[in-house]
């Protein structure tokens, strides 16, 4: 049975990741209570003609033209066919079940104004495993994303079942549910808020973090390979600088290093290791730091209501705002600087492949090749690094920043929150590759010298796994084959 997450109070990013990951989700009594609270208010809202946003006005630049009751169903309906207008290769199934959890999570809230047949029915589809198909492409905030997830709750749109794309109708049949027919302010609640944005910055962050520990696990396979000094890693010195990211990273590394025999043997041959070696604590750290800092961001997001408007009060004394917190400008801000960090631990990375296969610093085989000149061994897929590094440089650039004017300069500063998240996926995804680049070459490193027994437990213990799920490399098939396969089993298993 998967693990079942009971959303009482705001969720976490590690419970949204979780969710995106596969657990249930389900509602305690009280937070149905607030949904339905809200719901009231909005009917008040409605039956006293009080003005709201969305509710009885236009949206956008519309928001002064005036929808009386009689509409208001088809005002909820139109927004979402309207807003569907995402393109591109669809999220994948982590990624949609994110968004989901964190859009069920802001309604959770209590601020929404959306019915409980709604949040049943998206609840419904999400732990059934039944998921909307949300184009990537198209949002400069949250709109398309959201109308998508919005049209499989009307019956209309397609969804995903396993490997079978099926229509909404069917999803909903599939589960006993009659497509929806959206009351007042349900059509905009629907495309509403920054639950695109929060949901993918908490997988982003999941993936952040866990890739951290493998990029330490690397950088302490490449030290030993090339004879590193220890006195980088040394525990007391690295608390004069004031980092617990810092701290972490010196932890590990003593960790995995401890006992090892090679770099004893080479303490003292050298002053100082360059900095793709020497500076793994430092940089590595900020990197975890940074995404501590980040993930703090998500956090006050996912315990806010980022509905506009929000209504409040009671039934007997409605009260509808319009701000704007719909707005992510924290969200943007905090992915484009997990974005950078993620190309950071990616640059430093590829240095330290490159001093691994190049001849004239590695002290081993030129190019980790099994066999002097009819081999190429490491020497082209150390280009396939330097690749991403540099297309994490291109990705890096802050969507925060991209600005634009929509709806007839109604939404006249947009700050791209749903992007920076979709970039900064982008960008792990390249590290995670470049991991793997990295972990592949110091084993293959291993091979080239002689006394395995020689290496600290801790990466012998890394070895021995990655020659698990890889062979020794001899030009004797594609590469990137191997490559895959060691990906595969970073991103689905702890160091």
């Amino acid at each position: 049975m998967p693990e079942t997450i009971v959303l009482d109070r705001p969720l976490t990013w590690q419970e949204i990741a979780a969710v995106a990951k596969g657990a249930a989700l389900s509602l305690s009594d009280k937070t149905w209570t607030r949904i339905a609270n809200a719901r009231a208010i909005v009917d008040a809202l409605v039956e006293r003609r009080v003005r709201g946003y969305g509710i009885n006005t236009g949206v956008g630049a519309l928001c002064d033209v005036i929808v009386d009751i009689p509409e208001q169903r088809a005002l909820s309906r139109n927004i979402l066919f309207s807003h569907a207008c995402g393109v591109g290769e669809p999220l994948g199934r982590e990624e949609t079940r994110a968004v989901m959890a964190a859009q069920i999570a802001n309604f959770a809230h209590g601020y929404s104004g959306v019915r409980l047949e709604t949040v049943t029915a998206l609840l419904a589809l999400l732990n059934a495993d039944i998921l909307p198909v949300i184009p990537s492409k198209g949002s400069v905030g949250y709109l398309t994303h959201a109308a998508a997830i919005g049209l499989v709750l009307i019956g209309d749109g397609e969804a995903r079942h396993g490997t079978e794309t099926i229509t909404g109708r069917q999803a909903l049949e599939a589960l006993g549910i009659v497509p929806l027919v959206l009351e007042a302010k349900e059509g905009l609640s629907l495309v509403n808020g920054t639950p695109c944005a929060t949901g993918l910055a908490s997988l982003a962050l999941a993936r952040a973090t866990h890739l951290a520990d493998w990029a330490d696990a690397a950088a302490a396979m490449t030290y030993e390979n090339l004879g590193a000094q220890a006195d980088p890693f040394a525990a007391r010195p690295l608390t004069l600088r004031t980092s617990p990211g810092l701290q972490t990273v010196g932890e590990n590394l003593r960790r995995l290093l401890t006992g090892s025999r090679l770099l004893a043997h080479a303490a003292g041959s050298r002053t100082q290791d360059p900095l793709s070696l020497r500076a793994v604590p430092q940089v590595h750290g900020a990197v975890r730091d940074s995404i501590a800092q980040n993930a703090a961001v998500v956090d006050r997001e996912l315990s806010s209501v980022t509905d506009n408007p929000v209504v409040a009060g009671s039934r007997e004394a409605p009260e509808v705002h319009s701000q704007a917190h719909a707005v992510g400008a924290a969200l943007g801000l905090a992915m484009d600087a997990l974005g950078i960090a993620a190309a950071e631990l990616a640059a430093i990375s590829e240095r330290r492949i490159d001093r691994l296969v190049n001849p004239l610093v590695s002290g081993l085989p030129a190019f980790l090749a099994d066999g002097s000149g009819v081999a190429s061994g490491f020497m082209i897929i150390q280009y396939t690094a330097a690749a991403l590094v540099a297309e994490n440089r291109r990705l890096a650039a802050p969507a925060s920043l991209d600005g634009g004017i929509t709806s007839a300069l109604q939404e006249d500063i947009l700050t791209h929150a749903t992007p920076a998240a979709d970039k900064a996926l982008a960008i792990i995804a390249n590290l995670e590759t470049v991991l793997a680049i990295e972990v592949m070459a110091a084993a293959q490193a291993y091979d080239m010298r002689p006394g395995l027994s020689d290496k600290a437990s801790g990466t012998h213990g890394l070895y021995e796994r990655i020659r698990g799920i890889v062979p020794i490399y001899r030009d004797d098939r594609p590469l990137n084959g191997l490559l895959a396969m060691t990906r595969e089993f970073i991103s689905t298993n702890a160091t």
